[in-house]
């Protein structure tokens, strides 16, 4: 009884843990939107993510963690391979693109998300999780809509792109994180999927590759510990909560990026982003309402 309890508790808790996780992730986006500005896209993921394995490391090694067994290496090394694309996609077109309507383009990886967790994980879609999605969406579209209208530069199409690009692999990404978390572990998982970006990357060393300023080292290190907080907080959550209960919380990136796109950037917050930011939240308050069924770790399907 008091072990039911206790998963019963950490079920709810996913979904705050969650939200959480966004937020420090959208903290990155904005030191890596400047980052990617002065380095480019490649130098500002690559440094980064060395920073990021450096303290994945030390976790690792503090924590104690056993080496994994083959099947969730195979795992661990297909997101890696997946978040070495994905992210490299989304920052360099975020060197064109807005922060808030980058964000918000990336808001079709959640509707995505929630039907191939139906195909690849099993999970039922209940019209609570359909509505939460279309909710959502629309908000995202609300946003979207009013400031597409404005002028871009003339590289605003590549990066409209590869943001799109970017948000269909993350969608997948999704799927992959919540069959990562019931394998292993936070730190397990944050210790793989950087060092295998960071080999990804380093492939491309002895064309791209330059080395950054002391003027960066701080940004580079504010988002590397953004990005493996974040990254830990979303595979303790992924762990607890079925995908379909967690996938909406993706929205509240927008509020956020609202939120720091006004504070660091200047950008207004128009009626339209209110407007539509209250209709994320009411989609995330219906996600949050479903009944959570949690799943041990030992638990997977097709890996």
């Amino acid at each position: 009884m008091a072990h039911m309890k206790k998963t019963a508790k950490s079920a709810a808790m996913a979904f705050p843990v969650a939200c959480l996780g966004i937020a420090t992730f959208a903290g990155m986006d904005v030191l890596m939107k400047g980052l990617s500005i002065e380095m480019g896209a490649y130098n500002a993921m690559l440094w980064r993510t060395c920073i990021s394995l450096l303290l994945a490391t030390v976790l690792f090694v503090l924590t104690r963690q056993r080496w994994p067994e083959m099947r969730a290496i195979r795992l661990h090394l297909r997101r890696g391979l997946l978040t070495s694309v994905m992210a490299f996609l989304f920052f360099w077109g975020l060197v064109h693109v807005p922060l808030a309507e980058a964000i918000g383009l990336s808001f079709i990886a959640p509707l995505i998300a929630l039907y191939l967790a139906a195909v690849l994980l099993q999970e039922t879609i209940g019209n609570k999780a359909i509505l939460a999605s279309v909710i959502g969406l629309v908000g995202a579209l609300v946003i979207i809509g009013a400031r597409l209208g404005g002028t871009y530069s003339d590289e605003v199409g590549k990066g409209i792109a590869a943001i799109l690009l970017s948000a269909v692999l993350y969608a997948y990404n999704l799927i992959l994180q919540r069959q990562q978390a019931l394998l292993a572990g936070p730190v397990e998982i944050a210790f793989f999927q950087n060092g295998t970006v960071v080999t990804v990357y380093l492939l491309f060393a002895p064309w791209w590759a330059l080395p950054p300023n002391l003027t960066q080292l701080p940004q580079l290190g504010g988002a590397a510990l953004l990005g493996v907080t974040s990254l830990l907080l979303l595979s303790w959550a992924y762990a607890r909560a079925e995908a379909k209960i967690l996938i909406p919380v993706e929205y509240t990136a927008f509020i956020w990026a609202a939120l720091l796109g006004w504070l660091v950037f200047s950008e207004e917050v128009t009626l339209a982003t209110l407007i539509g930011t209250a209709l994320i939240v009411t989609g995330c308050i219906v996600a949050a309402r479903q009944q959570p069924e949690h799943i041990d770790h030992v638990e997977t399907t097709a890996v």
